[in-house]
């Protein structure tokens, strides 16, 4: 079982490894608590329900022949954009017990890796649901006056090979809209919705890039300048405990 008060091993993504590049660190956190921070090219992200929807192979041909490939990833969720202006963190660890016991946590230790990072900036950020926007749900990350989101996190859990049953791997990923078009990245998603015979849209003043909080003069550097910072919390952070705190047990 690996420490649990290690540090992060920060891992390198290969070049042109495509938006599920997080997806290696299922097996790297077998044997130590694992990260990455990495940037895909122009697409769309699915959850495998997506992929069960009908007609979705003969859209997802369309769409890679415009330019605009449609992965579909293991964790759940709902449909996100990819591109330069994104900025996705990735952690993995060895968790004993129920996944149900630690998903909470795990988001909530994202969130706040993420926002501790924002701060440095003079940005407020906070967990919460954001209706309207693209893959919503209660651990977003959103900026107040007026509530936008600014990251979206999603889970996979997988069983070890040859461990006990109650030993998993959680992987948890933030999808941190740096910079780009808000308006852009939702015609995006918006596009897929309305390819599949869905009613769904997303709202673009829903959302907003980092950048845009920024006064124009720190705009220019600012995502490099965030990995560093993220990248920084990830050395100075650890790991969430391997077990579940215990659950108090009803009065009599």
């Amino acid at each position: 079982m690996p420490d649990p008060h290690s540090d992060y091993r920060l891992l390198d993504v290969p070049p042109g490894a495509g938006p599920l590049a997080d997806e290696i660190l299922l097996a790297a956190a077998i044997q130590e608590p694992v990260a990455c921070l990495w940037r895909a090219a122009p697409g769309l992200v699915v959850p495998r329900t997506y992929a069960a929807r009908p007609g979705f192979a003969a859209v997802q041909a369309d769409f890679a022949a415009r330019g605009c490939p449609v992965h579909v990833r293991q964790s759940g969720g709902g449909v996100v954009p990819q591109g330069p202006g994104i900025l996705n963190l990735s952690l993995a660890q060895v968790f004993a017990g129920r996944p149900l016991d630690h998903s909470e946590a795990l988001y909530r230790h994202l969130c706040t890796l993420i926002g501790d990072a924002l701060a440095a900036f003079g940005i407020e950020a906070r967990a919460q649901a954001v209706e309207g926007s693209f893959c919503d749900g209660r651990y977003n990350l959103a900026v107040p006056s007026p509530t936008r989101k600014i990251a979206g996190t999603a889970q996979v859990w997988r069983r070890i090979p040859g461990h006990a049953p109650d030993r998993h791997v959680g992987l948890v990923h933030a999808l941190i809209l740096a910079h780009g078009d808000p308006a852009e990245l939702t015609a995006r998603a918006n596009a897929l919705e309305a390819a599949l015979g869905s009613a769904r849209r997303y709202d673009a003043d829903r959302i907003a890039t980092l950048d845009r909080l920024l006064p124009p003069a720190e705009r220019p550097g600012f995502p490099a300048a965030l990995e560093a910072r993220l990248q920084e919390t990830l050395r100075t952070r650890p790991p969430l405990p391997t077990t579940a705190p215990a659950r108090p047990r009803p009065e009599p």
